[in-house]
């Protein structure tokens, strides 16, 4: 079996698709849209949009295309391979979210005394 049939990536090429999707996660978040509206304008499924920000190498080409112009009508998927993008140099970052844990019940001590 070749390698182009085996269906994985060189790992530079690898790298290269997260940083792609990452970039394109980037500019969904700075145009405070959310995936699945970008997705559903793309006529994509949620899945697929969420494949497509994680970089998996699986995507069709068009895919990608049609969810860049959803997310930002116009931006060229050459823009995104160079960064060269205003709305990402403006944008601040997101807070990071943290998940909160409920944990264990917390034992409140008797009032009563031995």
């Amino acid at each position: 079996m070749s390698a182009l049939k085996s269906g994985s990536l060189a790992a530079n090429h690898a790298s290269e698709m997260a940083r792609i999707g990452g970039t394109i996660a980037k500019l969904r978040r700075s145009n405070k849209m959310k995936q699945e509206v970008a997705a559903l304008q793309a006529g994509l499924s949620r899945d697929t949009a969420y494949r497509i920000e994680k970089g998996e190498s699986n995507i069709a080409i068009g895919q990608i295309y049609r969810y860049l112009d959803a997310i930002s009508p116009g931006l060229s998927l050459s823009d995104v391979l160079t960064e060269n993008i205003s709305e990402l140099s403006d944008a601040p970052h997101p807070p990071k979210r943290r998940r909160v844990s409920l944990g264990a019940p917390v034992k409140v001590p008797s009032s009563q005394g031995k």
